[in-house]
């Protein structure tokens, strides 16, 4: 069965064609930079990675191209082999905990949601709702990123503020990351003994990439989370400021001079590692000029800094750590990054095998040495393949 896996951004349409329930990748790509002139699509398949320039004015039409070009390099025959779309959703609030076949009336209750994460769910919907226009008898599932963290307790969600804007309003800690950690912490038990293992492992899971969040899981559960009402909160990441005193934007307007949706901006893509460096938003770029540069030096310590202080206070909730683990752009490839990290968890008594850490990039690997008391892994995320799995088996039921 040939099923879709789709992540859609702001201007941005990711996605990998599966063979379920095989997992075979048939192909991938994306296309970028919807709604300018200058959109372009990455297509790789069979070996071959083709780049061109395209015409894409919205996700529409960013729908439209991508099912051209599957019959155009002859992927697919017939779009009808297409039997399901899974589709990665940024925050479905407290009405979904699971994924779900979308209909007309799962798409009312999404609608309602936009607010929530308004650089995301719209996109989110476009392309849903392109995709059911074009392929109308293919299965359509909306999988949430939120969903993983619906298990963490009342405490941990709700804000010190007024119990009315949790009642009215949904002002709450939603999370982000959810497909990733499901993926991550089902593929940590695969690796250290299986399913049995799921109640008898305590984790603190890390996805370091663009954005970034850590994860408290216990029994296989989520208990807390970084990242809050928004993506803009939690550690410090690329160019999104992390924690901040929310006292700080009413400051910034005042002495910029600007509104408050400009200054959550500048939080969310002017902030992070690029604004303390003033460099890049890159870690491995800004970690090259470390030692001559000293805003350098101090966005590589706010950011190991800023998780470091998360995982002692997720330490605290679970009790005790059995398992840490690296995922995401940043955790999976950067080996300095993870050493620094453990470097200052000595409490917890966590060391790493130099070697092994060294020569984990990309690829899934236990780089704690063999006297450390919590084991130390890296593994590489598959959100698509996540979202694949959900679509196969919804449509089995």
């Amino acid at each position: 069965m040939k099923i879709l896996a789709v992540n859609a951004g702001s201007s941005t349409l990711k996605w990998k064609l599966f063979n379920m329930p095989s997992a075979e990748v048939i192909a991938k790509g994306q296309i970028e930079r919807i709604g300018l002139n200058d959109a372009s699509e990455t297509t790789e398949f069979a070996g071959k990675k083709l780049v061109e320039k395209i015409k894409s004015k919205n996700h529409q039409e960013a729908v439209t191209r991508l099912l051209q070009l599957l019959q155009e390099y002859k992927i697919v025959e017939k779009l009808d082999e297409i039997k399901g779309v899974g589709h990665r959703f940024v925050n479905g609030g407290t009405f979904f905990s699971k994924s779900v076949i979308v209909n007309d009336e799962t798409l009312i209750t999404m609608e309602k949601l936009k607010v929530l994460a308004p650089l995301h769910n719209p996109a989110n919907i476009m392309a849903i709702k392109a995709f059911r226009k074009v392929l109308p008898e293919a299965l359509s599932v909306a999988v949430f990123d939120t969903g993983f963290h619906q298990t963490m307790s009342e405490e941990n969600v709700i804000y010190s503020i007024p119990y009315e804007f949790y009642e009215k309003y949904h002002v709450q800690k939603f999370g982000a990351h959810g497909i990733s950690y499901r993926f991550v912490f089902n593929r940590l038990l695969e690796l250290t003994g299986g399913k049995e293992r799921k109640n008898k492992t305590n984790s603190i899971l890390m996805h370091l990439g663009s954005g970034a969040s850590i994860c408290a899981v216990r029994n296989g559960m989520s208990i807390d989370t970084s990242m809050g009402f928004s993506p803009v909160s939690g550690i410090t990441m690329q160019t999104r400021s992390g924690d901040v005193d929310p006292s700080l934007l009413i400051y910034l307007e005042n002495q910029l001079g600007v509104s408050s949706t400009r200054v959550l901006d500048i939080l969310n893509k002017e902030s992070g590692i690029l604004g303390i460096s003033g460099i890049s938003p890159d870690m491995r770029e800004v970690f090259a000029q470390k030692d001559n540069n000293h805003r350098a030096d101090l966005a590589v310590r706010v950011f190991v800094n800023r998780i470091v202080k998360y995982i002692g206070s997720y330490a605290a909730e679970l009790g005790r750590i059995d398992s840490l683990v690296f995922t995401g752009g940043i955790g999976e490839n950067i080996p300095f990054i993870r050493r620094m990290i453990c470097s200052q968890l000595g409490i917890f008594n966590i060391e790493l095998d130099e070697q092994c850490n060294e020569k984990a990039v990309s690829v899934e690997q236990k780089i704690s040495s063999a006297n450390s008391a919590v084991e130390v892994w890296t593994i590489p995320t598959n959100e698509e393949l996540m979202i694949a799995e959900d679509v196969y088996d919804l449509g089995k039921n």
